[in-house]
Protein backbone atom coordinates (compact mmCIF):
# COMPACT_ATOMS: atom_id res chain seq x y z
CA UNK A 1 0.00 0.00 0.00
CA UNK A 2 1.39 3.36 -1.02
CA UNK A 3 1.74 6.17 1.47
CA UNK A 4 -0.84 8.16 -0.47
CA UNK A 5 -3.50 5.60 0.37
CA UNK A 6 -3.19 6.46 4.07
CA UNK A 7 -4.19 10.10 3.60
CA UNK A 8 -7.14 10.87 5.83
CA UNK A 9 -10.25 12.56 4.54
CA UNK A 10 -10.73 13.60 0.94
CA UNK A 11 -7.41 13.94 -0.85
CA UNK A 12 -5.81 13.78 -4.29
CA UNK A 13 -2.69 11.93 -5.40
CA UNK A 14 -3.47 8.65 -3.66
CA UNK A 15 -1.72 6.59 -6.35
CA UNK A 16 1.57 6.59 -8.19
CA UNK A 17 1.28 8.87 -11.25
CA UNK A 18 1.42 6.08 -13.83
CA UNK A 19 -1.29 4.05 -12.13
CA UNK A 20 -4.10 6.41 -13.14
CA UNK A 21 -3.64 5.77 -16.86
CA UNK A 22 -3.60 2.02 -16.27
CA UNK A 23 -6.69 2.11 -14.06
CA UNK A 24 -8.72 4.16 -16.53
CA UNK A 25 -7.68 2.41 -19.73
CA UNK A 26 -10.30 1.01 -22.11
CA UNK A 27 -12.53 -1.51 -20.32
CA UNK A 28 -13.05 -3.58 -23.48
CA UNK A 29 -10.10 -3.24 -25.89
CA UNK A 30 -11.25 -3.25 -29.51
CA UNK A 31 -11.23 -6.46 -31.54
CA UNK A 32 -8.63 -6.68 -34.28
CA UNK A 33 -9.54 -7.91 -37.77
CA UNK A 34 -8.78 -11.57 -37.05
CA UNK A 35 -10.66 -11.53 -33.75
CA UNK A 36 -13.67 -9.93 -35.46
CA UNK A 37 -13.69 -12.64 -38.16
CA UNK A 38 -13.52 -15.42 -35.57
CA UNK A 39 -16.31 -13.91 -33.50
CA UNK A 40 -18.52 -13.17 -36.52
CA UNK A 41 -18.14 -16.79 -37.59
CA UNK A 42 -19.89 -17.86 -34.38
CA UNK A 43 -23.15 -16.19 -35.48
CA UNK A 44 -25.91 -18.48 -36.79
CA UNK A 45 -27.39 -15.57 -38.83
CA UNK A 46 -30.84 -16.47 -37.55
CA UNK A 47 -33.72 -15.61 -39.89
CA UNK A 48 -36.04 -14.58 -37.04
CA UNK A 49 -33.21 -13.23 -34.92
CA UNK A 50 -34.10 -12.85 -31.23
CA UNK A 51 -31.10 -10.55 -30.77
CA UNK A 52 -32.59 -8.06 -33.22
CA UNK A 53 -35.93 -8.11 -31.40
CA UNK A 54 -34.09 -7.36 -28.14
CA UNK A 55 -32.40 -4.24 -29.53
CA UNK A 56 -34.36 -1.04 -28.77
CA UNK A 57 -33.15 0.47 -32.06
CA UNK A 58 -33.88 -2.75 -34.00
CA UNK A 59 -30.49 -2.96 -35.70
CA UNK A 60 -30.32 -5.85 -38.20
CA UNK A 61 -27.69 -7.68 -36.17
CA UNK A 62 -27.37 -10.84 -38.33
CA UNK A 63 -26.93 -8.65 -41.40
CA UNK A 64 -24.13 -6.50 -39.98
CA UNK A 65 -22.32 -9.52 -38.54
CA UNK A 66 -22.53 -11.26 -41.94
CA UNK A 67 -21.05 -8.14 -43.54
CA UNK A 68 -18.17 -8.25 -41.07
CA UNK A 69 -17.62 -11.93 -41.87
CA UNK A 70 -17.30 -11.04 -45.59
CA UNK A 71 -14.71 -8.35 -44.79
CA UNK A 72 -17.13 -5.49 -45.36
CA UNK A 73 -16.95 -3.47 -42.12
CA UNK A 74 -18.18 -0.29 -43.82
CA UNK A 75 -21.28 -2.11 -45.02
CA UNK A 76 -21.77 -3.34 -41.46
CA UNK A 77 -21.42 0.20 -40.13
CA UNK A 78 -24.01 1.45 -42.61
CA UNK A 79 -26.45 -1.23 -41.46
CA UNK A 80 -25.89 -0.15 -37.85
CA UNK A 81 -26.07 3.61 -38.45
CA UNK A 82 -29.28 3.31 -40.47
CA UNK A 83 -31.02 2.42 -37.22
CA UNK A 84 -28.68 3.90 -34.62
CA UNK A 85 -26.48 6.83 -35.60
CA UNK A 86 -24.84 6.61 -32.14
CA UNK A 87 -24.01 2.96 -32.67
CA UNK A 88 -20.38 3.56 -31.70
CA UNK A 89 -21.24 4.77 -28.23
CA UNK A 90 -23.94 2.15 -27.74
CA UNK A 91 -21.40 -0.54 -28.61
CA UNK A 92 -19.38 0.68 -25.63
CA UNK A 93 -22.02 1.40 -23.00
CA UNK A 94 -25.11 -0.68 -23.78
CA UNK A 95 -25.87 -3.46 -21.29
CA UNK A 96 -25.68 -5.98 -24.13
CA UNK A 97 -25.62 -8.77 -21.57
CA UNK A 98 -29.23 -7.84 -20.76
CA UNK A 99 -30.35 -7.05 -24.31
CA UNK A 100 -29.11 -8.52 -27.59
CA UNK A 101 -26.51 -10.89 -26.17
CA UNK A 102 -28.90 -12.27 -23.57
CA UNK A 103 -31.28 -13.13 -26.41
CA UNK A 104 -28.53 -14.73 -28.56
CA UNK A 105 -29.24 -18.33 -29.52
CA UNK A 106 -25.71 -19.29 -28.52
CA UNK A 107 -26.38 -17.87 -25.08
CA UNK A 108 -29.30 -20.25 -24.75
CA UNK A 109 -27.33 -23.22 -26.07
CA UNK A 110 -23.86 -22.61 -24.62
CA UNK A 111 -24.07 -19.80 -22.11
CA UNK A 112 -21.62 -17.84 -24.28
CA UNK A 113 -23.27 -15.40 -26.69
CA UNK A 114 -21.76 -13.86 -29.80
CA UNK A 115 -19.95 -10.67 -28.75
CA UNK A 116 -22.42 -8.44 -30.56
CA UNK A 117 -21.37 -5.24 -28.80
CA UNK A 118 -17.70 -5.66 -29.63
CA UNK A 119 -18.48 -6.55 -33.24
CA UNK A 120 -20.62 -3.41 -33.48
CA UNK A 121 -17.72 -1.38 -32.15
CA UNK A 122 -15.33 -2.98 -34.64
CA UNK A 123 -17.45 -1.84 -37.60
CA UNK A 124 -18.41 1.61 -36.34
CA UNK A 125 -14.86 2.45 -35.27
CA UNK A 126 -13.59 1.76 -38.78
CA UNK A 127 -16.32 3.93 -40.32
CA UNK A 128 -15.62 6.82 -37.96
CA UNK A 129 -11.85 6.59 -38.36
CA UNK A 130 -12.30 6.77 -42.14
CA UNK A 131 -15.04 9.41 -41.80
CA UNK A 132 -17.22 7.28 -44.04
CA UNK A 133 -20.55 9.03 -44.65
CA UNK A 134 -23.60 6.94 -45.51
CA UNK A 135 -26.26 9.64 -45.57
CA UNK A 136 -26.95 12.56 -47.86
CA UNK A 137 -29.34 15.37 -47.02
CA UNK A 138 -32.62 15.68 -48.83
CA UNK A 139 -33.29 19.00 -50.61
CA UNK A 140 -33.72 21.85 -48.14
CA UNK A 141 -37.25 22.16 -46.80
CA UNK A 142 -36.88 25.65 -45.36
CA UNK A 143 -38.08 24.36 -42.00
CA UNK A 144 -36.10 24.73 -38.78
CA UNK A 145 -36.36 22.62 -35.66
CA UNK A 146 -35.05 23.40 -32.19
CA UNK A 147 -33.53 20.44 -30.37
CA UNK A 148 -32.99 21.16 -26.69
CA UNK A 149 -30.33 18.89 -25.27
CA UNK A 150 -27.26 17.57 -27.10
CA UNK A 151 -27.40 14.13 -25.52
CA UNK A 152 -28.20 10.81 -27.22
CA UNK A 153 -31.87 11.50 -27.95
CA UNK A 154 -31.20 15.05 -29.12
CA UNK A 155 -28.32 14.08 -31.40
CA UNK A 156 -30.28 11.17 -32.89
CA UNK A 157 -33.25 13.46 -33.55
CA UNK A 158 -31.06 16.18 -35.03
CA UNK A 159 -29.33 13.79 -37.41
CA UNK A 160 -32.54 12.23 -38.70
CA UNK A 161 -34.14 15.66 -39.17
CA UNK A 162 -31.06 16.87 -41.06
CA UNK A 163 -31.27 13.81 -43.33
CA UNK A 164 -34.80 14.90 -44.22
CA UNK A 165 -33.52 18.30 -45.31
CA UNK A 166 -34.54 20.36 -42.28
CA UNK A 167 -32.23 22.82 -40.55
CA UNK A 168 -31.64 22.02 -36.89
CA UNK A 169 -30.38 24.16 -34.03
CA UNK A 170 -29.28 22.10 -31.02
CA UNK A 171 -29.26 24.00 -27.74
CA UNK A 172 -27.44 22.64 -24.70
CA UNK A 173 -26.84 24.06 -21.25
CA UNK A 174 -23.33 22.65 -20.80
CA UNK A 175 -19.98 23.80 -22.25
CA UNK A 176 -19.76 20.65 -24.41
CA UNK A 177 -22.26 18.67 -26.45
CA UNK A 178 -22.85 14.99 -25.78
CA UNK A 179 -25.06 14.95 -22.70
CA UNK A 180 -24.51 11.95 -20.46
CA UNK A 181 -22.25 10.41 -23.11
CA UNK A 182 -19.81 13.23 -22.37
CA UNK A 183 -20.52 13.89 -18.70
CA UNK A 184 -22.22 10.86 -17.17
CA UNK A 185 -20.45 7.65 -18.19
CA UNK A 186 -17.43 6.08 -16.53
CA UNK A 187 -14.16 7.20 -18.13
CA UNK A 188 -12.90 3.66 -18.70
CA UNK A 189 -15.90 2.98 -20.97
CA UNK A 190 -15.27 5.86 -23.37
CA UNK A 191 -11.63 6.98 -23.19
CA UNK A 192 -9.72 9.17 -25.64
CA UNK A 193 -12.44 11.75 -26.24
CA UNK A 194 -14.77 9.37 -28.05
CA UNK A 195 -17.94 11.23 -27.06
CA UNK A 196 -16.79 14.42 -28.80
CA UNK A 197 -15.55 12.48 -31.83
CA UNK A 198 -19.03 11.00 -32.15
CA UNK A 199 -20.68 14.42 -31.88
CA UNK A 200 -18.44 15.61 -34.73
CA UNK A 201 -19.30 12.54 -36.81
CA UNK A 202 -23.05 12.90 -36.28
CA UNK A 203 -23.10 16.61 -37.12
CA UNK A 204 -20.82 16.28 -40.15
CA UNK A 205 -23.87 15.56 -42.30
CA UNK A 206 -24.49 19.30 -42.24
CA UNK A 207 -27.54 21.36 -41.41
CA UNK A 208 -26.97 21.02 -37.66
CA UNK A 209 -25.88 24.02 -35.59
CA UNK A 210 -25.01 23.64 -31.90
CA UNK A 211 -25.39 26.49 -29.42
CA UNK A 212 -23.91 25.80 -25.97
CA UNK A 213 -24.61 27.47 -22.65
CA UNK A 214 -28.32 27.65 -23.48
CA UNK A 215 -30.66 26.21 -20.84
CA UNK A 216 -34.42 25.84 -20.99
CA UNK A 217 -35.92 28.00 -18.25
CA UNK A 218 -32.89 30.29 -18.28
CA UNK A 219 -31.82 31.56 -21.72
CA UNK A 220 -34.58 29.63 -23.49
CA UNK A 221 -38.35 29.24 -23.19
CA UNK A 222 -40.75 27.00 -25.07
CA UNK A 223 -42.75 30.02 -26.23
CA UNK A 224 -39.64 31.68 -27.61
CA UNK A 225 -38.46 28.51 -29.34
CA UNK A 226 -41.83 27.95 -30.99
CA UNK A 227 -41.78 31.52 -32.27
CA UNK A 228 -38.39 31.00 -33.94
CA UNK A 229 -38.74 27.40 -35.07
CA UNK A 230 -41.31 25.19 -36.77
CA UNK A 231 -41.09 22.45 -34.13
CA UNK A 232 -39.26 21.67 -30.89
CA UNK A 233 -37.75 18.43 -29.61
CA UNK A 234 -36.86 18.19 -25.92
CA UNK A 235 -34.05 15.83 -24.98
CA UNK A 236 -33.11 17.59 -21.77
CA UNK A 237 -32.47 14.58 -19.56
CA UNK A 238 -32.90 14.87 -15.81
CA UNK A 239 -31.05 17.74 -14.17
CA UNK A 240 -32.15 17.40 -10.55
CA UNK A 241 -30.86 14.84 -8.04
CA UNK A 242 -33.09 13.16 -5.47
CA UNK A 243 -32.39 13.85 -1.80
CA UNK A 244 -31.36 11.10 0.60
CA UNK A 245 -34.12 12.19 2.99
CA UNK A 246 -31.81 11.32 5.86
CA UNK A 247 -31.15 13.18 9.08
CA UNK A 248 -28.09 15.42 8.97
CA UNK A 249 -28.06 15.56 5.17
CA UNK A 250 -27.58 19.33 5.20
CA UNK A 251 -24.96 19.31 7.95
CA UNK A 252 -22.24 17.36 6.14
CA UNK A 253 -21.65 19.87 3.40
CA UNK A 254 -18.07 18.70 2.84
CA UNK A 255 -18.04 15.08 1.74
CA UNK A 256 -21.67 14.61 0.69
CA UNK A 257 -22.01 14.93 -3.08
CA UNK A 258 -24.05 13.89 -6.09
CA UNK A 259 -22.55 10.94 -7.92
CA UNK A 260 -23.43 12.46 -11.31
CA UNK A 261 -21.41 15.57 -10.48
CA UNK A 262 -18.46 13.44 -9.38
CA UNK A 263 -18.54 11.45 -12.61
CA UNK A 264 -18.82 14.63 -14.68
CA UNK A 265 -15.86 16.20 -12.89
CA UNK A 266 -13.81 13.07 -13.44
CA UNK A 267 -14.73 12.92 -17.13
CA UNK A 268 -13.60 16.51 -17.66
CA UNK A 269 -10.38 16.24 -15.64
CA UNK A 270 -7.08 16.67 -17.47
CA UNK A 271 -5.10 15.21 -14.56
CA UNK A 272 -6.73 12.49 -12.50
CA UNK A 273 -3.94 12.65 -9.92
CA UNK A 274 -5.32 16.05 -8.89
CA UNK A 275 -8.87 14.78 -8.43
CA UNK A 276 -9.63 14.29 -4.72
CA UNK A 277 -11.40 11.21 -3.38
CA UNK A 278 -12.12 9.93 0.09
CA UNK A 279 -10.20 7.17 1.85
CA UNK A 280 -13.50 5.55 2.83
CA UNK A 281 -16.31 6.08 0.32
CA UNK A 282 -19.97 5.07 0.56
CA UNK A 283 -22.27 5.23 -2.46
CA UNK A 284 -26.03 5.13 -1.97
CA UNK A 285 -27.92 3.60 -4.90
CA UNK A 286 -28.30 0.51 -7.05
CA UNK A 287 -28.07 1.66 -10.66
CA UNK A 288 -25.36 2.22 -13.23
CA UNK A 289 -24.46 5.60 -11.78
CA UNK A 290 -23.83 4.02 -8.38
CA UNK A 291 -21.57 1.38 -9.93
CA UNK A 292 -19.68 3.95 -12.02
CA UNK A 293 -19.14 6.19 -8.99
CA UNK A 294 -18.06 3.31 -6.79
CA UNK A 295 -15.66 1.74 -9.27
CA UNK A 296 -14.07 5.05 -10.23
CA UNK A 297 -13.61 5.98 -6.58
CA UNK A 298 -11.67 2.76 -6.15
CA UNK A 299 -9.65 3.40 -9.30
CA UNK A 300 -8.74 6.85 -7.99
CA UNK A 301 -7.23 5.25 -4.91
CA UNK A 302 -10.01 5.04 -2.32
CA UNK A 303 -9.10 2.41 0.24
CA UNK A 304 -12.62 1.22 1.03
CA UNK A 305 -15.66 1.66 -1.21
CA UNK A 306 -19.08 0.37 -0.28
CA UNK A 307 -22.26 0.60 -2.34
CA UNK A 308 -25.44 0.40 -0.26
CA UNK A 309 -28.77 -0.42 -1.86
CA UNK A 310 -32.13 -0.47 -0.13
CA UNK A 311 -33.38 -3.65 -1.83
CA UNK A 312 -31.91 -7.00 -2.84
CA UNK A 313 -29.36 -7.84 -5.50
CA UNK A 314 -32.06 -9.05 -7.87
CA UNK A 315 -33.73 -5.62 -7.72
CA UNK A 316 -30.68 -3.57 -8.72
CA UNK A 317 -30.92 -1.66 -11.98
CA UNK A 318 -27.22 -2.22 -12.58
CA UNK A 319 -26.63 -5.33 -14.65
CA UNK A 320 -25.02 -8.44 -13.22
CA UNK A 321 -21.96 -7.69 -15.36
CA UNK A 322 -21.63 -4.25 -13.79
CA UNK A 323 -22.07 -5.68 -10.31
CA UNK A 324 -19.39 -8.28 -11.00
CA UNK A 325 -17.11 -5.56 -12.40
CA UNK A 326 -17.49 -3.59 -9.18
CA UNK A 327 -16.66 -6.65 -7.09
CA UNK A 328 -13.60 -7.38 -9.25
CA UNK A 329 -12.29 -3.87 -8.52
CA UNK A 330 -12.64 -4.34 -4.77
CA UNK A 331 -15.96 -2.55 -4.30
CA UNK A 332 -18.28 -4.04 -1.67
CA UNK A 333 -22.02 -4.07 -2.46
CA UNK A 334 -24.39 -4.36 0.49
CA UNK A 335 -28.12 -4.83 0.13
CA UNK A 336 -31.23 -4.15 2.22
CA UNK A 337 -29.87 -0.92 3.68
CA UNK A 338 -31.35 2.57 3.43
CA UNK A 339 -29.77 5.84 4.65
CA UNK A 340 -31.04 7.05 8.00
CA UNK A 341 -28.55 9.67 9.20
CA UNK A 342 -25.47 11.39 7.78
CA UNK A 343 -22.81 11.73 10.48
CA UNK A 344 -20.55 14.78 10.43
CA UNK A 345 -18.24 16.91 12.54
CA UNK A 346 -17.53 20.57 11.82
CA UNK A 347 -19.31 20.28 8.48
CA UNK A 348 -17.28 17.25 7.32
CA UNK A 349 -18.81 13.83 6.77
CA UNK A 350 -17.53 11.17 9.16
CA UNK A 351 -19.92 8.32 8.38
CA UNK A 352 -23.43 7.27 7.57
CA UNK A 353 -26.00 5.40 9.61
CA UNK A 354 -28.15 2.98 7.62
CA UNK A 355 -31.29 1.09 8.54
CA UNK A 356 -31.84 -2.52 7.56
CA UNK A 357 -34.87 -3.01 5.32
CA UNK A 358 -37.17 -5.81 4.24
CA UNK A 359 -40.15 -6.35 1.99
CA UNK A 360 -43.33 -6.77 3.99
CA UNK A 361 -46.55 -7.36 2.06
CA UNK A 362 -44.78 -6.09 -1.03
CA UNK A 363 -43.68 -2.80 0.53
CA UNK A 364 -40.19 -1.79 1.56
CA UNK A 365 -40.09 -1.37 5.33
CA UNK A 366 -37.41 -0.36 7.80
CA UNK A 367 -36.62 -3.04 10.36
CA UNK A 368 -35.69 -0.63 13.14
CA UNK A 369 -32.06 -1.65 13.67
CA UNK A 370 -29.13 0.10 12.08
CA UNK A 371 -25.56 -0.17 10.86
CA UNK A 372 -23.00 2.64 10.87
CA UNK A 373 -20.28 2.83 8.22
CA UNK A 374 -17.36 5.23 8.69
CA UNK A 375 -16.89 7.44 5.62
CA UNK A 376 -15.31 10.71 4.65
CA UNK A 377 -17.18 10.84 1.35
CA UNK A 378 -20.77 9.83 0.56
CA UNK A 379 -22.18 9.88 -2.96
CA UNK A 380 -25.88 10.07 -3.75
CA UNK A 381 -26.83 7.92 -6.74
CA UNK A 382 -30.52 7.46 -6.04
CA UNK A 383 -32.00 8.78 -9.24
CA UNK A 384 -32.58 12.13 -10.86
CA UNK A 385 -35.60 14.33 -11.36
CA UNK A 386 -36.85 16.71 -14.00
CA UNK A 387 -36.10 20.32 -13.15
CA UNK A 388 -39.34 22.26 -12.69
CA UNK A 389 -38.64 25.00 -15.20
CA UNK A 390 -37.77 22.48 -17.92
CA UNK A 391 -41.32 21.23 -18.47
CA UNK A 392 -43.32 24.40 -17.86
CA UNK A 393 -46.75 24.01 -19.43
CA UNK A 394 -46.35 20.34 -20.31
CA UNK A 395 -48.30 17.42 -18.85
CA UNK A 396 -46.18 15.26 -16.56
CA UNK A 397 -46.49 11.65 -15.44
CA UNK A 398 -44.61 10.62 -12.29
CA UNK A 399 -42.48 13.76 -12.61
CA UNK A 400 -41.52 13.23 -16.24
CA UNK A 401 -42.88 14.56 -19.52
CA UNK A 402 -45.85 12.64 -20.83
CA UNK A 403 -45.64 11.67 -24.51
CA UNK A 404 -47.52 9.47 -26.93
CA UNK A 405 -45.95 6.61 -28.88
CA UNK A 406 -44.43 9.08 -31.39
CA UNK A 407 -42.92 11.34 -28.73
CA UNK A 408 -45.55 14.10 -29.00
CA UNK A 409 -46.13 16.04 -25.81
CA UNK A 410 -49.34 17.69 -24.61
CA UNK A 411 -48.32 20.89 -26.40
CA UNK A 412 -48.70 21.09 -30.20
CA UNK A 413 -45.39 21.37 -32.00
CA UNK A 414 -43.36 19.96 -29.10
CA UNK A 415 -41.89 16.46 -28.94
CA UNK A 416 -39.66 14.87 -26.30
CA UNK A 417 -37.51 11.79 -25.77
CA UNK A 418 -34.82 10.24 -23.59
CA UNK A 419 -34.61 10.23 -19.81
CA UNK A 420 -36.89 13.27 -19.43
CA UNK A 421 -40.00 11.43 -20.61
CA UNK A 422 -42.14 8.96 -18.72
CA UNK A 423 -41.11 6.17 -21.10
CA UNK A 424 -37.38 6.83 -20.59
CA UNK A 425 -35.36 4.03 -19.01
CA UNK A 426 -31.86 5.48 -18.46
CA UNK A 427 -30.37 3.63 -21.45
CA UNK A 428 -28.48 5.39 -24.22
CA UNK A 429 -29.87 3.03 -26.85
CA UNK A 430 -33.48 3.70 -25.81
CA UNK A 431 -32.89 7.45 -25.88
CA UNK A 432 -31.48 7.14 -29.41
CA UNK A 433 -34.54 5.17 -30.57
CA UNK A 434 -36.91 7.75 -29.06
CA UNK A 435 -35.04 10.65 -30.64
CA UNK A 436 -34.97 8.95 -34.04
CA UNK A 437 -38.67 8.06 -33.96
CA UNK A 438 -39.71 11.52 -32.76
CA UNK A 439 -37.76 13.01 -35.68
CA UNK A 440 -39.77 10.89 -38.10
CA UNK A 441 -42.96 12.09 -36.44
CA UNK A 442 -41.81 15.73 -36.69
CA UNK A 443 -40.98 15.21 -40.35
CA UNK A 444 -44.49 13.91 -41.05
CA UNK A 445 -45.97 16.82 -39.10
CA UNK A 446 -43.97 19.39 -41.09
CA UNK A 447 -44.90 17.71 -44.37
CA UNK A 448 -48.57 17.90 -43.37
CA UNK A 449 -48.24 21.57 -42.54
Amino acid sequence: MSGGMLKQGIASGRLEPGQYARNFSDLHPALDRHEAFVEADRCYFCFDAPCMNACPTEIDIPMFIREISTDNPLGAAETIFEQNILGGMCARVCPTEQLCEDACVRMEAEGKPVKIGQLQRYATDIAMEENAQFFTRAPATGKTIAVVGAGPSGLAAAHRLAVHGHDVVVYDARPKAGGLNEYGIASYKTPDGFAQAEVDYVTSIGGIEIELGQALGRELSLDGLLERHDAVFLGVGLGGVNALRAEGEKDGSHGLADAVDFIAELRQSDDLSKLPVGRRVVVIGGGMTAIDAGVQSKLLGAEEVTICYRRGQEHMNASSFEQDLAASKGVTIRHWLQPKRVLSENGKVTGIELEYTELKDGRLTGMGHTLTLPADQVFKAIGQTLEDETAAGLTLTAGRIETDAEGRTSRPGVWAGGDCIAAGDDLTVTAVAQGRDAAESINRYLAGN
